[in-house]
């Protein structure tokens, strides 16, 4: 009995401590982490009324608690009106993290299998989309601590890695590994960094201090061009020399046609 009685204790500690923190609590740490990711933000009123990406993670807590509870028809609905208000459109079914931040918000588009980490941050004009039109998981999973730039998209059931950058305008069609920094279309790994993510406790927002591979790759061509060039004039010189040398000693000689230069 002792054993059972312990047993049932045990059981009901791993409950409570997997047991996923409620919408209520959920919406509070959405609102408190926006003075770590915005400079601007002034205050948790302030915030909790002005800020549409605010307003869309509240809609959607409510929304996907239906969603989870095989309410869909009031679920979609919520999520309809959440999209009316914010311009942000986020399916009740998409599985969002903790501490959730979208700035600026407008043109946001998660689909329903979606999954986004704890900590991550989104800006403005970003789709979380679907490549196919198989049932099951069809859209990206990004890990906890990513940030994703204006305008990028990722497509497809493909995971990006904990504390990964994406770039403004970036597509991304294939897994991002941890730490990495992409940008391009189709986006590509240009920059690992471990030690980025936070400083003095705040997310690190430096998104902008992304290296240029195209613009890199053009000033080596430009290089090797101008080494070529002053190579090939040294080259023009030397032959010159060498005709002229050739045509004088021709002349002394008597030689009835003038030397080639092979």
């Amino acid at each position: 009995m002792s054993e059972a009685i312990h047993a049932g204790s045990h059981d009901r500690v791993v409950t409570s401590v997997a047991k996923p923190p409620n919408v209520w609590r959920l919406i509070c740490e959405d609102v408190a982490c926006v003075k770590t990711r915005d400079p601007a933000a002034r205050g948790k009123l302030e915030t909790l009324l002005t800020y549409p990406g605010i307003h869309a993670i509240i809609w959607h807590r409510v929304a996907n608690w239906l969603w989870l509870h095989d309410h869909r028809f009031p679920a979609r609905l919520v999520s309809w009106f959440c999209r009316f208000l914010t311009n942000i459109d986020i399916h009740p079914g998409a599985t969002i993290g903790r501490r959730f931040f979208i700035d600026h918000g407008a043109g946001v588009v998660i689909g329903e299998t979606a999954i986004v980490g704890d900590d991550v941050t989104m800006y403005h004009g970003v789709t979380l989309g679907g490549v196919s039109w198989s049932p099951g998981r069809r859209h990206p999973t990004l890990e906890d601590g990513v940030i994703v730039g204006a305008g990028a998209k990722i497509l497809g059931p493909i995971t990006v890695g904990g504390n990964a950058r994406i770039g403004a305008n970036s597509v991304v069609i294939e897994t991002v590994s941890r730490d990495s920094t992409v940008v391009g279309i189709p986006a590509k790994t240009v920059h690992r960094d471990v030690v980025r993510h936070t400083f003095g406790g705040r997310i690190n927002l430096n998104h902008h201090l992304i290296p240029d591979p195209v613009g890199e790759a053009f000033a080596a061509l430009v290089d090797r061009v101008e080494f070529l060039e002053a190579r090939l004039a040294n080259l023009q010189l030397k032959v010159k020399g060498a005709a002229q040398t050739s045509a004088a000693h021709g002349e002394r000689s008597g030689a009835a046609e003038p030397p080639r230069i092979i």
